[in-house]
């Protein structure tokens, strides 16, 4: 219909500022001759679209205009209110509380009575499990930062265990999954870098401000960079009991796993085999075998008899271990 095209493109001019009739046309399914029609309805309609020419013009809103209420559905709202909460799970700010209370405000004793008798559509927490107060403390100091651009200091955990100390420009706050990362420039590594949280200790914000460093665009979907890890993924070929089964489509992509005829496991994907490939590997017991390639399967063997060795060694004759075979 007319009328959803219309609104969806003032909703998209508004998030996106300027955008040409050709991307218009194409986002739309349209031509561009339809797409010059719609703003000269939008401008009668009293929205302001100013048209710019030359190879960077396009369609915009002025500036100084805003989305009334009236554009939203009462389960867009509860959306908003939902992910508003989330965040507050995790930030620790005023300002949230005040963005709530703003969003909330739009709704009327009605939609609020109507959304408490249907219950949440959505619920979002961003505190990882497991996760305490520490955790919210940490995000915390780390996000005012990188509002003030402010130095941190912290020692850091590889995947590999190797700790360094770092001294980093903090820029950005990712949670990618049910993990939290920062974005920021390493000066030990002197590129941008991606950190765990989890794996940043001992945290102390500098008093020095630096100014914001211009850092590579963050695509939409924020994807891990293979040179992160410091190392080149093998392919890897692994059988898995049918028992583990939810955990293998937790941790592997389900395009890579293949479910075999008697409900057992075939995971075959290209992997990073380090120290935390060895580990996760091991978490599975015996009900995880490496068929490819050979050296790690070697390796699992090597510290499946190292384990048991230490068992035997202090005393534990009774604990049965079974290496990988």
């Amino acid at each position: 219909m007319r009328i959803d095209r219309l609104l969806a493109m003032t909703v998209l001019l508004l998030s996106r500022g300027r955008v040409s009739a050709a991307e218009l046309a194409e986002r739309f399914e349209v031509s561009t001759k339809t797409i010059y029609r719609d703003m000269e309805t939008l401008n009668q309609a009293g929205i302001p679209i100013v048209a710019h020419q030359g190879s960077t013009g396009g369609f915009e809103i002025m500036q100084q205009y805003t989305i009334h209420r009236q554009f939203l559905t009462l389960d867009e709202i509860t959306s908003v209110v939902a992910a508003v909460k989330g965040i507050g799970t995790v930030l620790d700010d005023r300002a949230m509380g005040n963005l709530l209370g703003k969003v909330q405000s739009m709704l009327s004793k009605q939609d609020i009575r109507e959304t408490e008798q249907k219950g949440a559509r959505f619920v979002f927490d961003f505190n990882p499990w497991g996760q305490g107060v520490g955790a919210r403390a940490k995000f915390d100091m780390l996000r005012q930062a990188a509002e003030e651009s402010r130095l941190i200091q912290f020692r850091y955990s590889s995947i590999n265990g190797k700790e360094t100390e770092r001294v980093a420009e903090p820029l950005t706050l990712i949670l990618k999954g049910p993990l939290w990362y920062l974005y920021g420039y390493c000066r030990l590594r002197e590129e941008f870098r991606v950190f765990r949280l989890t794996r940043m200790q001992d945290i102390r914000v500098i008093s020095e401000t630096v100014p914001r460093r211009p850092a590579p665009e963050l695509k939409e979907q924020f994807r891990w960079e293979p040179q992160w890890s410091g190392g080149k993924a093998q392919h890897v070929v692994i059988h898995f009991s049918p028992k583990v089964r939810y955990r293998v489509l937790d941790v592997f992509d389900p395009t890579s796993v293949e479910i075999l005829k008697d409900g057992s496991l075939k995971v075959s994907c290209p992997y990073l085999i380090d120290d935390w490939f060895y580990g996760l590997m091991l978490s599975f017991g015996a009900d995880a075998r490496i068929e490819q390639p050979a050296e790690a399967a070697a390796e699992i063997r090597r510290r499946a008899e190292k384990i048991t060795a230490l068992y035997t060694e202090s005393g534990h004759t009774d604990v049965l271990v079974h290496p990988v075979q």
